[in-house]
């Protein structure tokens, strides 16, 4: 289970809303009315959760507005219980502790942009274009993929925007992407000519697979991907190694079918832990010597040097020596 840390903040919910039958969105805002800390569009926070477990959730609104944080949550009625407590349990006027924001997902400043999104991906990419139109940007493209048309979060609001922005003389148009009607999405026509432009795509793992491979020809600087439903600790190669608990001195191996939670929990090693996908960012840990295979989607590079993830990261060195926060 997930533990409150010393930089997490109580705040209460002023709105909700459902977007879809299984999207909803909070309003969340301090008690006593003040302001929020700053965060850029691609930025999440951490939510514990009624479940006590801790989700991270992209923010998803005007980011100049520092009153109030924005997130929308899909219920996963398969999953752990995170988002089904905060859907089913949590209304106006209950508090919830989140976390400062977290961006692994920065917008940089580009002449053009490609925006992706599948499904409840839009959450950042959202924020962004907010941003971007702002900004004056004027060769930004959103290409929104969902299941159907009532599946599909922010819809009509995207589609204002997006004429709003025709009339203001931005050019940023939206292509809408339903698969029960239109199929499978030829995305080549889209990505052949990479141009000026950067490439941003929030979904699930095969749409990020389909277009890492499409994107070969890209610089690999201007493709950013995000994949919110969290990662895989076995994808790629995994090779065994040894790892040490540094304040007691512990040395466990870690197989390559087993991940460095797993091997501390084994040792009696107790980590506060909760998604086990790397994105809640609860399980931290400090990297004192050796060499991470991060693969988490919480820390930021310059973070990368000094913390690891161990619900899903591995090591590059045959050895990594940890330590609790």
């Amino acid at each position: 289970m997930s533990a409150a840390g010393p930089a997490d903040l109580t705040v209460v919910v002023t709105g909700r809303r459902m977007l879809t039958a299984e999207v909803c969105e909070f309003e969340l805002r301090r008690r006593d009315g003040g302001l929020l800390e700053q965060a850029e569009p691609g930025a999440h926070i951490t939510v514990h959760t009624p479940s006590g477990e801790a989700r991270s959730y992209s923010l998803t609104s005007d980011l100049s507005d520092r009153s109030r944080y924005v997130i929308a949550v899909r219920r996963d009625g398969s999953g752990r219980g995170g988002s089904r407590s905060l859907v089913d349990e949590v209304t106006e006027g209950d508090s919830l502790t989140i976390s400062s924001p977290r961006n692994a997902f920065e917008l940089v400043d580009a002449p053009a942009y490609l925006l992706v999104a599948a499904g409840i991906g839009i959450t950042p990419i959202r924020a962004m274009l907010i941003e971007l139109r702002r900004r004056g940007v004027r060769d930004v493209q959103l290409v929104y993929a969902s299941r159907s048309r009532e599946d599909t979060p922010y819809l009509d609001e995207l589609t204002e925007l997006v004429a709003f922005d025709e009339i203001d003389g931005l050019m940023q148009p939206m292509t809408l992407h339903h698969r029960s009607l239109h199929g499978a999405l030829d995305w080549w026509p889209l990505l052949e000519s990479p141009g000026d432009r950067h490439l941003y795509v929030c979904g699930p793992e095969p749409l990020q697979n389909e277009l890492r491979a499409l994107t070969m020809h890209w610089r690999p600087s201007r493709v950013h991907m995000e994949d919110f439903a969290g990662i895989s600790a076995f994808g790629g190669i995994n090779l065994p190694f040894d790892l040490e608990w540094q304040p007691s001195g512990a040395t466990m191996m870690v197989p390559e079918a087993v991940t460095m939670l797993a091997a501390l929990e084994g040792a009696g090693i107790d980590v506060d832990s909760s998604c086990g996908s790397g994105t809640c960012g609860t399980c931290r840990l400090r990297l004192i010597d050796g060499e991470a295979d991060h693969r988490d989607v919480v820390l930021t590079e310059s973070e990368r040097r000094d913390f690891v993830m161990p619900c899903v990261s591995r090591a590059k060195s045959e050895r990594l020596v940890v330590a609790p926060l």
